[in-house]
């Protein structure tokens, strides 16, 4: 017999309801997809938007406001934070030698490391997977292993054996950076492009060097535009990391911006918590502008490089 509560609903109810709704999700089971999706989603979106909304709140909150504690809704907005960037602080020099450094970097990256997917995508020898998991993990090697032989070498405290000269001073050129950067980014982007150049027919290769072209004529009018994702990913990602590198840009480049100085710098240097949240603001811009444009490609370039046709 059912025992009645005080309520005058019966135990069984709560049971029943579990059944019940165990009943639907199991006959039902692409709504429970589907919220699991915007579960997932949702969450997704909060963790990775709201440390930018953040930033949004702290540069538009007045030096009044910052004194109080900001507020998760600012109410009393002040956006002087991102006239003085431009106004009595040259950041676009940041960021305009930030995007020179990066640029750089990148199309070092795609030049070499395309030579080096090709090789490694195009020509079986023996060995060829080892070594190329060999250059893999010099990706993996901690940046600051290289920092005291590179600071000795880049401000020319390194003789040139055989030729009674020092190695040429490049310490806060874009070089300091360019060039220990495109040395840890290169065994990516050649992973990367030997998982695509692997995938063109021979036939069109062959086609092109019947036709009078070089094996280097091939790679760069034939196998790399037909991998476009691939060598677009490569270059965007790459592009990514050196605009937001650290640690090379802050130990080998000075401030000034005349100077070659970087983002990072600007920002240290925009002043206050309302600054540098400004500064942060207006420097995400030109990556999310850079995405935005090559969306397509980047995740079509993950996507195939996963798969082997």
């Amino acid at each position: 017999m059912t025992r009645v509560s005080g309520s005058g609903a019966t135990d069984s109810e709560p049971s029943n309801a579990v059944e019940g709704l165990t009943r639907r999700m199991v006959q039902r089971p692409g709504s429970v997809y589907r919220v699991l999706f915007y579960v997932a989603t949702g969450f997704f979106l909060l963790v990775s938007l709201f440390p930018l909304y953040w930033l949004l709140v702290l540069s538009l909150t007045s030096l009044g406001g910052l004194a109080g504690g900001p507020a998760l809704v600012p109410t009393d907005l002040d956006a002087g934070a991102y006239l003085r960037l431009f106004d009595s602080f040259p950041f676009h020099l940041y960021v305009f030698n930030s995007l020179v450094v990066a640029t750089l970097t990148t199309a070092l990256v795609l030049s070499v490391g395309s030579l080096g997917g090709y090789v490694f995508g195009r020509y079986e020898f023996p060995g060829r997977t080892p070594l190329l998991l060999g250059v893999l993990m010099i990706s993996y090697f901690p940046p600051a292993t290289f920092v005291i032989p590179l600071f000795r070498l880049f401000t020319a405290n390194v003789p040139l054996p055989g030729l009674g000269t020092d190695y040429p001073q490049i310490y806060n050129t874009p070089g300091a950076v360019v060039l220990p950067l495109s040395a840890l980014l290169m065994p990516l982007a050649i992973f990367l492009l030997a998982t695509f150049f692997e995938q063109i027919p021979d036939g069109l290769e062959d086609a092109a060097r019947v036709e009078g072209s070089t094996r280097l004529g091939a790679l760069y009018r034939v196998i790399a535009p037909l991998s476009a994702p691939g060598v677009a990913t490569a270059g965007v990602l790459s592009f990514i990391v050196v605009y937001n590198e650290f640690f090379f840009s802050y130990l080998m480049l000075r401030s000034d911006p005349g100077e070659w100085g970087v983002l990072l710098h600007g920002m240290f240097r925009a002043g206050g918590v309302s600054g540098m949240a400004a500064a942060s603001i207006v420097g995400v811009v030109p990556m999310a502008v850079l995405v935005a444009l090559a969306q397509d490609k980047i995740v079509s370039g993950l996507t195939r490089g996963a798969l082997k046709e």
